[in-house]
């Protein structure tokens, strides 16, 4: 029976409890220091010690804390590590203030623990990994056969031992062609391929990896004959060498394939970010109605027409979707854009921007060439306009954090790498956004922050594009 490696948040097991049992012993010390006492005797300190494990839980598995934790540099880990230590202490410290019981609680027991576990976890942290990389400990060993081409032996088997955490040791390789090489990397030359079976046969070998081309006869036979001796074999597929996309098997009627993509999202990661889109609509939506009755005279009478601007954008993987705004714009705006495209500060069109754009509501450039500004202008300044597109996230066809639709002509302009950006579905704010969307007028520039989203995409990247989106609106930096 091969046992599969841990895939995931799983994959680093260890390092998860080691940090839960840091935050816990540093609440219990501090505690202990500050009253004399168990923390866990008291109720109402014993709650809160619930809420700082279940918290540090969540942070760890929602906002992936421990990716490339083994791969990091001392300095890396430091800021990845202060950061988890802020989200944790912040997300409690907020839930105590909005419950209204932050009063109950020592404030020197609360900044203790977290000074504590920042420092202890930390240091925990580095010793931990520095264990794992330098000794021999391993979980269980796996004595792997690899077989492969002379001119790719060095390479694959450089890089097959250089993980430092590997479950397996080489024991030994088969070259596909005939050779005098008797060793790669001090790991011998077992066999040729003409009595592999019968080493494997003879021999302790958990499993075998294979690199050689999947329509070779001989490793087809090979594959065969360690399916009947029940040897698990790994294959590596050629095109996997390509970073930057990620990489896992599954079925697909009936059938097993190695599907790659920029990146994935687990089912539990899609429903959270479901139900949070259902509420953030349910919340938007009421308030957009809101806005719609405020503003939907003042609209009217500065500008006759419908209060609500409709217009059909391009939505995930090339999908038509209407999306729905708070009309800051004249009614002949889409007329006059193509009047107005001499001045677009985008020189390539594949979007639309002015410094003082006379299409909106209200704008208006004065004799004395003064320019005056109305409703329209403060709508969209105050991003109240993208408030009905709440509307589309309630019904699915958008969420809350994503990439910007464009409308269908400027799709049409996509070159084969702009189409990464319509990977996932579009949202109402995103990367670029948050990065100042007015002063961004290269277009690579919107590509790049949108394609780096989707790379790095996690439920924790998505709750600071929103808190940093909050920062945006308030300040009015960046929404033109």
């Amino acid at each position: 029976m091969y046992k599969r490696n841990a895939q995931g948040w799983s994959k680093h097991i260890d390092f998860m409890v080691l940090d839960l049992a840091i935050l816990q012993i540093s609440y219990i010390l501090v505690y202990y220091l500050r009253f004399h006492d168990f923390v866990y005797f008291s109720q109402k300190y014993r709650n809160l010690g619930i809420l700082l494990f279940l918290t540090d839980l969540l942070i760890i598995v929602l906002n992936n804390s421990l990716h490339d934790v083994i791969k990091r540099s001392y300095i890396k880990e430091l800021i990845e590590f202060g950061k988890h230590c802020l989200y944790v202490f912040a997300v409690v410290l907020f839930y105590l203030f909005a419950a209204q019981q932050d009063v109950y609680y020592s404030r020197l027991v609360l900044g203790g623990s977290a000074l504590a576990y920042c420092v202890a976890g930390y240091g925990f942290r580095c010793l931990w990994k520095a264990f794992l990389q330098h000794s021999k400990f391993k979980r269980e060993r796996n004595n792997m056969l690899v077989v492969v081409s002379e001119k790719n032996a060095d390479q694959i088997i450089s890089q097959l031992l250089s993980d430092n955490r590997a479950g397996y040791d080489i024991v030994g390789i088969v070259l596909l062609e005939s050779s005098n090489i008797m060793s790669v990397h001090g790991i011998p030359v077992v066999s040729d391929m003409k009595k592999v079976t019968q080493y494997i046969a003879k021999e302790w070998v958990d499993s075998v990896y294979i690199d050689a081309p999947i329509n070779d006869r001989q490793v087809v036979r090979l594959m065969d004959s360690c399916a009947v001796m029940a040897v698990p074999t790994h294959y590596h597929v050629p095109y996997m060498g390509r970073t930057g996309v990620k990489r896992f098997s599954e079925k697909i009627g009936g059938t097993s394939v190695l599907t790659t993509a920029v990146n994935y999202a687990t089912p539990v990661q899609i429903l959270i970010k479901r139900l949070f889109d259902i509420f953030a609509g349910i919340i938007g939506s009421i308030i957009a109605v809101l806005i719609m009755i405020i503003l939907g005279p003042v609209i009217k009478i500065q500008s006759p027409g419908p209060i609500l601007f409709k217009q059909k954008r391009v939505g995930k993987n090339g999908q038509h979707i209407w999306i729905y705004k708070i009309r800051s714009m004249r009614m002949d705006a889409e007329d006059m854009k193509q009047e107005l495209m001499d001045d677009n500060l985008v020189k390539d069109g594949m979007m639309f921007k002015m410094d003082f754009d006379p299409r909106i509501i209200g704008n208006k450039v004065l004799p004395d060439g003064t320019r005056k500004t109305g409703i329209g202008e403060f709508i969209r300044r105050t991003s109240l306009d993208e408030f009905p597109q709440f509307f589309n996230v309630l019904t699915g066809s958008m969420s809350t954090v994503g990439t910007r639709p464009p409308t269908i002509d400027e799709y049409e302009k996509y070159h084969y790498h702009h189409r990464a950006r319509m990977a996932v579905k579009p949202g109402i704010t995103g990367m670029w956004q948050v990065s100042g969307r007015s002063e961004i007028t290269d277009f690579e520039e919107v590509v790049r922050l949108d394609t780096e989203y989707i790379s790095n995409w996690s439920l924790g990247l998505d709750l600071k594009i929103l808190i940093k989106t909050i920062g945006v609106v308030f300040t009015g930096r960046g929404a033109k």
